[in-house]
């Protein structure tokens, strides 16, 4: 989880391979309404976001009761809509790809997404929420190498595996 630009297809991919898990990018599950307005410069509100969701939250439901454990990009902003999100799939670690406004909008600047402009970077850091303890979460710093993040991810998961806990879905 984390704002735009912060890696998290980027680092859901690697994570993914080197579990040998199923990859879900959210931004494939926009509505194309959504992708119409973010192409337009405009920041989604919580009823623009709450149809993108139910659709994340229904595949998460859906994958994992086929028993495919699975790592899923997803923004997750705000403590709502990761609760939304971990209601469906109780044992969901939350990895929030954390860094600055500097890195990430110099990282943004340098790729060309469909229909995420740089512009919209300030609305996402505003709705960022931060994880509070009561989740079953980590924030992991972007100030390193990709494969230093996936180490890192990979270190805290097995801690978790290692304390009992289920880590079927990952949500970065």
């Amino acid at each position: 989880m984390g704002v735009s630009g912060s890696g998290k297809s980027t680092i859901g991919i690697a994570l993914a391979e080197s579990l040998g898990l199923t990859f879900i990018d959210g931004d494939d599950l926009h509505t194309p309404a959504a992708k119409a307005k973010m192409g337009a410069g405009q920041p989604l509100n919580d009823e623009d976001r709450a149809p993108w969701l139910e659709i994340i939250a229904r595949r998460i439901a859906d994958e994992l009761a086929a028993g495919h454990p699975i790592v899923v990009a997803c923004s997750a902003l705000k403590r709502r809509y990761r609760d939304l999100l971990v209601s469906h799939a109780p044992s969901t670690v939350l990895i929030h790809l954390a860094g600055d406004r500097a890195l990430i909008s110099e990282r943004q600047a340098g790729r060309n997404h469909e229909y995420m402009p740089n512009s919209l970077l300030d609305s996402q850091f505003a709705a960022l929420e931060p994880l509070e303890a009561d989740e079953r979460a980590f924030a992991v710093s972007l100030a390193q190498t990709p494969d230093a993040i996936i180490a890192d991810i990979r270190t805290r998961l097995d801690a978790l595996d290692a304390a009992g806990a289920s880590t079927e879905e990952v949500t970065a």
